[in-house]
């Protein structure tokens, strides 16, 4: 064989090895970035366990029951943010890994605040990252992802988006009790409600009894058993506000507020509704003093707040605040219902 035969092959031989070399190294990189940014969960459905904790000291459980998700083992969670964090979870990607210069500063910011999530199914663990800031121009945020097997974070953190969503996630995975309570108050419709009670402290003589004997035929009277006359299609009205009424924001059992409410607050107005299995909801609506602005803005001395007000429910358990634009359509007196010719 020549020599320039011996010298072509062998050229070919190393060029060969180095590109079989440079695929498996290509290869391995590739499928341990795969690995590493594997964020999304596609089947959120089968989800039934997930876990929140920041480094504040923060953290809750939601829980899938049979009649919907549980905060804590105490509440029943927020159905609107539990449909928001699911539908992260489903859509998340990766917008782009993170350089290596900017690499250091981002796992010291994500280790000095971060929110930890742990995602269950089944019982078993299926996922598990850590979900930090924002970018500068706030459409992507950090996150990186636990490599379940070994227990250790995977090195690098990816910055993530939500295809066609500008904004970051980090405030959908929130970490707080308070903001993943359920705010409904009370939601029965009308064939449920067997009897509605409204008592005005400061107005006694407004105050009265509504009772369906059926979706077509009512009762109407006071507080001292005298029959009314009513607006039929009043009343029907009336009782179809009952469904989907929510406060703005419950409150923590330690809030101060709470403690005044329960010790000197007098009630202006107790509501109670009894539905056909004889289960009443009572919830009492207190004052709120003015806020200075506010009257300075609308140009009347509001002797209390005209927006918003406090509310006690679950027969006293829990307390709230509550928006007049939601509640005061069902804080009516009973002239509301007595016919108008």
């Amino acid at each position: 064989m020549k020599k320039s035969s011996i010298i072509t092959i062998s050229i070919l031989v190393a060029l060969v090895a180095i590109a079989v070399y440079v695929f498996k190294t290509k290869t391995k990189t590739s499928t341990i970035d795969k690995e590493a940014s594997a964020f999304k969960i596609t089947d959120t459905a089968a989800i039934d366990k997930i876990f929140l904790a920041d480094k504040d000291g923060h953290a809750i459980t939601l829980e899938k029951k049979e009649d919907g998700w549980h905060l804590n083992g105490k509440y029943k969670a927020r159905p609107d943010a539990i449909e928001l964090l699911l539908y992260t979870m489903k859509m998340v990607d990766v917008k782009a890994p993170v350089s290596k210069t900017a690499k250091p500063t981002v796992i010291k910011l994500m280790a000095a605040k971060s929110t930890k999530v742990e995602v269950y199914s089944k019982g078993e663990k299926i996922k598990q990252y850590y979900v930090g800031h924002a970018t500068q121009d706030h459409t992507g945020t950090f996150m990186i992802l636990t490599n379940l097997e070994e227990d250790e974070n995977y090195e690098d953190p990816f910055i993530t988006h939500i295809p066609g969503f500008e904004g970051y996630l980090s405030t959908r995975y929130i970490s707080e009790e308070a903001a993943w309570r359920d705010r409904m108050i009370i939601n029965l419709r009308p064939p449920q409600i067997k009897q509605i009670s409204m008592q005005f402290h400061e107005m006694p003589d407004s105050s009265y009894v509504i009772d369906l004997f059926s979706m077509q035929r009512f009762g109407l009277k006071t507080f001292k058993g005298q029959q009314l006359k009513y607006d039929e299609e009043r009343i029907k009205q009336y009782i179809a506000y009952f469904q989907n009424i929510s406060c703005e924001a419950t409150f923590d059992k330690t809030n101060h507020l709470v403690d005044s409410l329960k010790q000197s607050a007098l009630p202006f107005a107790t509501l109670t509704v009894t539905d056909r299995n004889e289960q009443k909801t009572a919830i009492q609506f207190f004052h709120k003093q003015p806020i200075i602005a506010k009257n300075e803005q609308y140009g009347v001395d509001y002797k209390y707040d005209p927006d918003r007000m406090f509310l006690s429910y679950d027969n006293g358990k829990e307390y709230a605040i509550g928006q007049f634009f939601v509640f005061g359509k069902i804080l009516q007196t009973y002239q509301y219902f007595t016919p108008k010719y």
